[in-house]
């Protein structure tokens, strides 16, 4: 935004924002996370795990384009952005790496959307650390009469 200017000074960047209402501070506060973003992607990498829950279930990496079995018909080809790397560990368990934190999150997101986690079994694609909240099946009547 024009309210905001970024300078170079020696070996730090320093944000500016000449706004000082609340709508400037929060863009201030977005440009300094988002810069933030930038120097870790760069320099450390951000990371996404997911994991494959369901008999069949499988996926397979070759180069940028990513094939999933997911129970349906016909497998899911999936087309990787370049800026995306994706290891298997197995067969059931997808690293993907990336400079670019949104990117990253977002395709992880479109991975897990081809089949959510469904809350009686939990089949289904989900994040590694995702808790999936169970429900109970059917409670029967005791029999007919």
């Amino acid at each position: 935004p024009e309210s905001i200017s970024l300078k170079k000074e020696d070996s730090s960047i320093v944000i500016e924002s000449s706004r000082e209402d609340k709508h400037g501070k929060s863009l201030y506060g977005t440009m300094g996370a988002l810069v933030r973003n930038y120097i870790k992607g760069v320099s450390v990498g951000f990371t996404k795990n997911l994991e494959l829950i369901g008999v069949g279930y499988r996926a397979q990496v070759k180069g940028q384009k990513m094939t999933l079995n997911l129970g349906y018909s016909h497998p899911i080809e999936y087309a990787l952005p370049k800026e995306i790397t994706a290891t298997m560990d197995g067969n059931t368990k997808i690293s993907l790496l990336s400079c670019n934190k949104q990117l990253l999150g977002q395709v992880a997101s479109e991975l897990r959307a081809f089949r959510p986690p469904e809350p009686y079994k939990g089949k289904g694609v989900k994040y590694s650390d995702e808790h999936i909240v169970r429900k109970a099946g059917k409670a029967g009547k005791g029999g007919k009469k």
